[in-house]
């Protein structure tokens, strides 16, 4: 069933409000960054009446360069040990360090998902090196073996302090599907800590708004509809924001079986 016009809306600027745009392709340099960075920040603030995104997440030696861009309803996120999810904690925490100088509001670290064992040292150590800062724990759940390693995952970075758990890095052959999210979900809901707290962050393959559909969905769902904006839910993702226009400007063309359906 195809969602009615002002449904689809609706969720449009629902998934807008609760944007991370982000910029995190390899191998630019400095000036190259800079440049596709504020680009993406003239796109976070976008023309007078659309509303702007939540956030805009890069590298950590663009993070300044992105807060200096930006309006302060705009959050900074940086990425830490991405994205590799390697063990060292000393590298973790000079990302970390450089997004706290950059002034940025925002940390988005990957979990040594390979190495479960290694992730509450390098966890503790990077929520310490950015407290008072919004710490996303990136689980990497397509390169967990089964639910059982994705539920340690998220006791793990519940245990450390994390604000949101996020499904991937956009990085690996599978990223976010709404199984890994119902999983990450309901750790959120089963924690007293946490379920009235944390939020939940989709990210990678989300392109459509039908996409963001489903995430949103299982998020009112398993937290309730207060839960769906961006202080408790965002969505990580470069390609979704021309579908949200194309549909906030009554351009948008349904295609069919563009959501997202991948298992673990």
């Amino acid at each position: 069933m195809t969602a009615a016009p002002d449904d689809l809306a609706a969720t449009a600027r629902t998934a807008l409000a609760c944007l991370d745009l982000t910029s995190l392709a390899d191998g630019h340099d400095t000036a190259g960054g800079e440049a596709e960075v504020e680009a993406l920040c003239a796109r976070a603030i976008g023309p007078a009446g659309r509303g702007a995104t939540a956030a805009v997440c890069v590298w950590p030696r663009l993070a300044a360069f992105a807060r200096a861009r930006l309006p302060a309803g705009i959050a900074v996120a940086a990425v830490a040990n991405f994205p590799d999810g390697g063990r060292d904690i000393d590298r973790a925490v000079r990302d970390t360090r450089a997004i706290v100088d950059a002034g940025a509001q925002e940390v988005d670290v990957v979990l040594p998902y390979r190495d479960l064992a290694a992730a509450p040292a390098l966890l503790a150590a990077v929520r310490r090196a950015c407290e008072g800062l919004v710490l996303k724990v990136i689980l990497e759940t397509g390169e967990l073996p089964d639910e059982a390693a994705i539920d340690l995952a998220c006791r793990i970075a519940l245990d450390a302090g994390a604000d949101f758990l996020k499904t991937s890095t956009g990085k690996r052959p599978v990223s976010a599907t709404p199984a890994a999210a119902a999983r990450l979900l309901a750790a959120i809901a089963g924690d007293d800590r946490a379920r009235h707290r944390v939020g939940f962050k989709p990210a990678g393959g989300i392109r459509t708004v039908a996409d963001a559909a489903v995430y949103i969905g299982l998020t009112a769902q398993a937290l309730g509809a207060g839960a769906v904006g961006p202080r408790r839910f965002r969505i990580g993702a470069s390609g979704l924001l021309a579908d949200i226009e194309a549909v906030l400007e009554g351009t948008h063309r349904h295609e069919p079986g563009t959501g997202p359906g991948t298992p673990y």
